[in-house]
């Protein structure tokens, strides 16, 4: 009788898949930077909105949207493949660039939706089978890759819209980048990648129920442990809303013009993404709490100096100091997640968190927005920045799996 053989685990046993969907997250990533330094001003500039909870409304569509998509996506991964969910989640963003350069704020919302799938399916699915394929000692390193190449090209497409920007006007041209994303994105991963739901099979499993809304109170609150990643998920993407929709309306109310704002914009996720292929590893070396607790405290210092030292250079350094603590907890808490449940429903826990994650972009531009048209921006961002160092003082006081 014939036995197939066992797929084997590790980064470099599998470093061909591994780095094609490191480059496919990248054009994940790209599409999300479409938005980062100009949609804002678009709102404002454009569109003439006057109230920042209107001009940063696209954003709140958006998490609302890759919230939801993240609590179906692990299930409907088990159930269907990994594979085949990253296409769809491709087809899904094929117009979503033309409706950025040509629609009117209705049509940017609703594009804003249909990112908000795209994000949904293409991310998770990515760092999903990127676990599955290194298997549990280098899930650190696994997620820091993924979010590296990821947000690497969240902060070049910043970067490169706010050059297009200021030479070309706020639209069409800076969105055109988006088209060779989709295209590139959908055509390797229907052509080239393999699903890896296989790698999952034959894994000691956990006691943790598979049914998933018992997984999704698990995830949420009853687990001591998953509560706290889940909120301190929720909470670094509640800033991190702030900063994608109230930094360069900030920037722009204190005289920067787009190219410089499109440079601040770039070098908060390049410093995060680089500095994820330090924290990744070195979470499964140190354990996650410190790595999370730390983050979170460095992400409110740097929320505080963009207040306390309200210049360029200033904004240089926090913006610095943001990009590492967001890099010290965003891979750490994937791989937390990871640690606490069991293969077999680990997309589906991981799904639970991204909603809660990604509902942080909703809460983060509401919040921010709405503060901000009540008491000015300094005070939405101060704010942000208490409700920063509250959540990783949540985290300090939890006691986690194995060594803290």
């Amino acid at each position: 009788m014939s036995h197939v053989a066992a797929p084997r685990h590790g980064l470099l046993e599998n470093w061909p898949q591994f780095a094609l969907l490191a480059l496919i997250n990248a054009f994940v990533g790209g599409m999300v930077g479409l938005e980062r330094t100009v949609l804002p001003l678009v709102g404002t500039q454009e569109f003439g909105f006057t109230q920042s909870a209107v001009a940063t409304s696209f954003i709140v569509t958006f998490g609302i949207t890759k919230a939801l998509m993240n609590l179906v996506s692990g299930v409907l991964a088990d159930r269907y493949g990994r594979k085949p969910m990253l296409v769809i989640g491709w087809m899904i963003a094929l117009p979503v660039p033309f409706m950025l350069m040509y629609g009117d704020w209705n049509t940017i919302l609703l594009a804003n939706v249909l990112l908000g799938l795209n994000q949904g399916l293409t991310w998770s699915m990515a760092v999903v089978m990127k676990i599955d394929l290194v298997g549990a000692r280098q899930r650190g390193l696994a997620v820091g890759l993924n979010e590296f190449t990821g947000y690497l090209a969240v902060g070049l497409t910043a970067l490169a819209t706010g050059y297009l920007a200021s030479t070309y006007g706020l639209r069409p041209v800076p969105f055109m980048l988006g088209v060779g994303y989709v295209l590139l994105g959908l055509s390797l991963s229907a052509l080239f990648v393999r699903d890896t739901r296989h790698f999952t099979q034959g894994l000691t499993v956990s006691g943790v129920q598979a049914r998933f809304l018992d997984l999704f109170r698990e995830t949420s609150w009853r687990n001591r442990r998953l509560f706290a990643g889940s909120q301190a998920g929720l909470v670094n993407n509640l800033n991190d809303g702030m900063a994608w929709g109230i930094f360069p309306l900030y920037f722009a109310a204190l005289g920067l013009g787009i190219q410089e704002i499109g440079w601040l914009k770039f070098l908060y996720p390049l410093v995060w993404s680089v500095m994820q292929l330090v924290t990744g590893p070195l979470s499964d070396r140190l354990g996650r709490k410190p790595l999370i607790v730390w983050g979170m405290i460095l992400q409110a210092v740097a929320l505080a100096g963009m207040l306390l030292v309200p210049k360029f250079p200033g904004w240089v350094g926090a913006t610095t100091l943001l990009g590492l603590g967001t890099a010290m907890v965003y891979p750490t808490l994937i791989a937390l997640i990871s640690d606490e449940v069991s293969p077999d429903v680990r997309a589906r826990s991981l799904g639970i968190y991204r909603f809660w994650r990604d509902l942080g972009y909703a809460v983060g531009a509401l919040l921010a927005g709405v503060l901000a048209d009540w008491l000015g921006y300094p005070w939405a961002i101060g704010i942000v920045a208490v409700l920063t160092l509250a959540s990783g003082m949540v985290v300090a006081a939890t006691r986690f799996s194995g060594s803290d």
